[in-house]
């Protein structure tokens, strides 16, 4: 009992000091990104932008982390809320809407795209999210990163108000040379941080290395920098108190109210990326986090979690945001250890806010506008620039570069069109890039599990041209199916038997399935067979091949085609053909006698007189055992009528795996009566109604006495009959790895 309440304490304590250090990371990050988004309406507006951020911080912690299924995520606005929040409000002011109407629309947006996380989420899509590309992530990523930089820019020199990037730039003398130094610091202190400590988050020591930078420019060049109404530099007035807290919630709630719904249908484009960026973001620090962990994540619940987090945070005035990668890893070296240290960090945000209000109204914005720059920097993905060393990799470069390109000259959401159309041109490239012929032999180099007699192995490798099968894996789909043909297209006119396995395959559309119904009908004008093995398989899809083949007509009622459970089975089945004999001829055929044996073809008959007289027959019924692992493995059966299928138990099942199955004139147990082996390691059933033979060890070495020739004869037969099954089981073998 006392040990169950210290380690429950120790959790607390970790999770106590985790949620301390991420909210000391997530919330200056949150600040800036509040402040880039509402200071795009207007510099009059950057204290609400901080107020945003702050609020989003603690409404997404409080309610992500109680909701969701993952230990040790912190839940924090992040980089693309910014982007895709900032790009939308600067969208408004150039078609001159009111700001007030804009402060609503980035509300009524977060709700919305919150709303389609839940759904997401509760519709199982969390699965498919995290399946998207990597090129097509990675150009996201860095397209974020590319446009968080772009509106930054302007803030680091001191240049406020929406003036484009490319004016700025060519504009020096609007530049503020304090705002750019302040910046500098900013962002040089939170590179080189880690460098000297890591006790302290670099985003802290950045901010406050900024800070001191604002207030020695104030003391020692410029003393108007101490003003706090009507300065640009500073973020500005909060309001840090529970009332105007209380005020900013009433308010969206009331604002919200009197939205029209064409107004939030406008929003639905806009929002769905947004939706689709903060589960992406969400998703892939949560993967990380189980890969460091050794855990694994809900990506559903983690969806739903994450949409209601963000409804609650645009209805109490807060930005979105995601599972944040930076505040995760902190938490997670700090000592974070449960869901806990997530509430725990929304908590301090909190009450950083109501006590610590009056001094963040004097935060510089060029300060968070250097933090900014460092966090979109480090978003761009540099190590991208690898696929450029090779040449299999060059279209993944290019679809990076063109998610990219789409992001920058025109927007998120035309990138995540984009991005979606380019992720399923990688599919279709990978499939088409890779073969759907896993193996393809004649009948000559590939055998059934039916142990064949010397004479009859002899006649089916010669008839081998008759057949050819075709092991078939992957995609069957309109773009491979040219593939398939081109395949098959030389073997329609020539073969009798045409074998299609299907146990590999993980798709069929329709086009494929037309085209082995024409194949079919081009096998059938001449009598030939086409033939199926493994149909009855679910594709990952839900979908079972056996059905769809049926639905479409392609194995019904058409002597033409046979289907077959296992590719064994109908190798098995053409053999039959071929030689000629079927199940019920074989059952209507005479028991053989000893001389009439395979094994004893060298032998004189009347010399077999005495093997005769120790031998013991036997009659097998079918489904019968003839002997089981375990038993003693002392006795040689020779075959006199019927078929004996050797079968291994599958370990941890009641399954079995067939191995071998021997016909009229063989033998089972050579090996094991060659070796002295102790006991038998397979079962042996009779197929159907058997006759065999029984040799006893005993038996035998009373005739090994007697007749030393007639044994050496016996024991020759036996490994002449086992060296040639081993000689077609090796050329098997080749032929399949060829």
């Amino acid at each position: 009992m006392e040990l169950a309440m210290t380690v429950k304490n120790d959790k607390l304590v970790g999770d106590f000091w985790g949620g301390l250090a991420a909210m000391l990371v997530a919330l200056p990050s949150a600040i800036a990104f509040g402040v880039t988004i509402y200071a795009s309406i207007g510099p009059a507006y950057a204290g609400l932008g901080a107020l945003a951020g702050i609020l989003g911080a603690t409404a997404l912690g409080l309610v992500a982390p109680a909701l969701g299924g993952t230990n040790r995520l912190i839940t924090a606005p992040c980089a693309p809320a910014a982007a895709v929040l900032s790009a939308f409000a600067i969208e408004l002011v150039r078609q001159d809407v009111d700001p007030v109407f804009i402060v609503l629309m980035l509300t009524a947006l977060g709700l919305v795209a919150g709303v389609i996380q839940l759904l997401l989420g509760f519709m199982g899509i969390g699965s498919l999210i995290k399946y998207i590309p990597f090129p097509v992530v990675s150009g996201y990523l860095t397209g974020v990163g590319l446009i968080i930089i772009g509106s930054q820019i302007p803030k680091f020199l001191g240049v406020f108000g929406n003036v484009p990037l490319w004016r700025t730039l060519i504009s020096p003398d609007s530049w503020q040379w304090q705002s750019a130094l302040i910046g500098g610091v900013t962002a040089l202190v939170m590179v080189g941080a880690p460098v000297l400590t890591r006790a302290v988050p670099a985003a802290i020591l950045g901010l406050l290395a900024g800070i001191a930078t604002y207030f020695g420019l104030a003391h020692f060049v410029d003393e108007s920098l101490l003003v706090l109404e009507g300065n640009k530099m500073i973020i500005g007035p909060l309001g840090g108190s529970a009332s105007s807290m209380l005020d900013a919630i009433t308010g969206r709630w009331r604002d919200i109210g009197e939205l029209k719904l064409s107004q939030i249908g406008n929003l639905m484009g806009t929002a769905l990326t947004l939706a689709v960026l903060l589960s992406i973001d969400t998703l892939k620090t949560a993967v990380v986090l189980d890969a460091l962990t050794r855990s694994r994540h809900d990506s559903n619940r983690e969806l739903v979690a994450q949409g209601a987090a963000n409804v609650v945070s645009a209805c109490a005035g807060g930005m979105p945001g995601a599972g944040q990668m930076g505040a995760t890893l902190v938490n997670l070296a700090s000592g974070g250890q449960t869901r806990v240290s997530g509430i725990i960090e929304g908590v301090l945000a909190l009450v950083a806010f109501l006590a610590l209000g009056a001094f963040i109204a004097w935060i510089p914005v060029a300060a968070l506008a250097g933090i900014l720059l460092v966090v979109g920097v480090r978003m761009i993905d540099r190590h991208s620039l690898h696929l450029l060393q090779s040449p299999w990799t060059m279209l993944d470069f290019v679809v990076i570069v063109v998610v990219v390109i789409v992001a920058l000259a025109y927007s998120l959401i035309a990138a995540s069109a984009v991005g979606i159309a380019l992720a399923m041109f990688l599919f279709i490239r990978e499939q088409l890039g890779s073969t759907i012929i896993r193996n393809k032999v004649d009948g000559g180099n590939r055998f059934s599990k039916r142990v064949r007699l010397g004479h009859e192995m002899d006649l089916l490798e010669r008839r081998g041209e008759q057949t050819i099968m075709l092991e078939l894996q992957g995609s069957l789909f309109f773009g491979t199916k040219d593939q398939l043909f081109s395949a098959l297209e030389p073997e329609l006119g020539k073969r009798q038997y045409v074998l299609l396995d299907m146990r590999r395959v993980q798709s069929v559309d329709v086009t494929a399935v037309h085209l082995l119904s024409q194949i079919r009908d081009s096998l059938s004008e001449r009598g030939a067979f086409l033939l199926f093995s493994s149909l009855t398989h679910t594709l990952p899809n839900g979908r079972n091949i056996a059905e769809l083949f049926a639905q479409m007509d392609l194995t019904n009622d058409n002597p033409q085609v046979k289907v077959f459970q296992e590719m064994d089975d109908a190798v098995e089945w053409i053999e039959d053909q071929v030689l000629g004999e079927t199940a019920q001829r074989s059952a209507e055929l005479p028991p053989l006698e000893v001389w009439e044996m395979e094994i004893f073809r060298d032998v004189k008959e009347d010399a077999l007189v005495d093997l005769v007289e120790r031998l013991e027959r036997r009659v097998v019924p079918r489904d019968e055992r003839l002997f089981s692992i375990g038993d003693a493995a002392d006795q040689l059966f020779l075959i006199r009528k019927g078929a004996v299928r050797i079968s291994v138990p599958v370990p941890g099942t009641s399954l079995s795996r067939h191995r071998l199955t021997y016909g009229r004139g063989d033998f089972v147990g050579g090996m094991s009566f060659i070796t002295h082996a102790a006991r038998f390691s397979t079962d042996a059933t009779a197929t159907e109604d058997s006759e065999v033979y029984v040799l006893r060890r005993e038996d035998f070495e009373i005739l090994r006495e007697q007749h030393r020739r007639l044994a050496f004869q016996l024991i020759e037969g036996v490994a002449r009959v086992l060296a040639f099954r081993l000689g077609y089981a090796d050329r098997e073998l080749l032929a399949m790895q060829e």
